[in-house]
């Protein structure tokens, strides 16, 4: 399980034998089923995830008591409630897996840990930290400046495989939309295809 995370981080950074030991060290391989919970919203995030395979979702209730899916992965990456699990704060959010997951997880102190004795993964977890703040910069202008088609469109044409994979509620709540719209946007498309 390994080898992905280790192909992953060096498609941006040299390691050394000895960071590859470091990594193999501190992340430990998991595998949970579909459906599981895996961090609990009104606790500080316990790990970090690498996801080998399956999809995550980050997911916190409204003030109807309905769900609101804010973040799905796409294969391959780091998945947890980013701010939370830096700071060790409590989250507001939960991570849950939509289907079953092969991951890999590390906690924040062996993560420190890591980042202490390598420099390369210093490196690396700042890059990691970046990405996951524009990513997050770039879906709240998406969402603010798309049309709810333009953000479905987006969604599979760069990730054609999560219709396959998750359930349309959850990819409609993510993209800021009620099921129903969604699907009349896929009717509307289907048709528009046929046309």
């Amino acid at each position: 399980m390994h080898r992905k995370l280790l192909q992953y981080i060096t498609s941006n950074i040299t390691l050394t034998e000895r960071d590859i030991a470091l990594i193999e060290k501190y992340f430990d391989p998991v595998l949970y089923p579909k459906n599981r919970i895996l961090e609990e919203e009104g606790k500080a995030p316990q790990y970090l995830y690498y996801i080998v395979s399956g999809y995550l979702r980050l997911f916190h209730y409204n003030e109807n008591g309905d769900e609101v899916t804010t973040h799905i992965n796409c294969p391959p990456g780091f998945f947890t409630s980013y701010f939370n699990f830096i700071h060790q704060t409590r989250s507001d959010e939960n991570v849950e897996c939509v289907t079953d997951c092969e991951l890999l997880r590390i906690t924040k102190a062996d993560l420190d840990q890591l980042t202490a004795e390598s420099d390369a993964m210093k490196d690396f977890s700042i890059r990691v930290f970046q990405q996951s703040i524009s990513y997050n910069e770039n879906r709240s202008k998406e969402l603010a400046t798309l049309t709810a088609e333009q953000r479905y469109l987006k969604l599979i044409n760069n990730y054609p495989d999560i219709l396959h994979n998750v359930p349309v509620q959850y990819i409609a709540s993510f993209l800021g939309m009620k099921a129903e719209s969604l699907s009349r946007i896929r009717r509307k498309l289907v048709n528009e295809h046929k046309g």
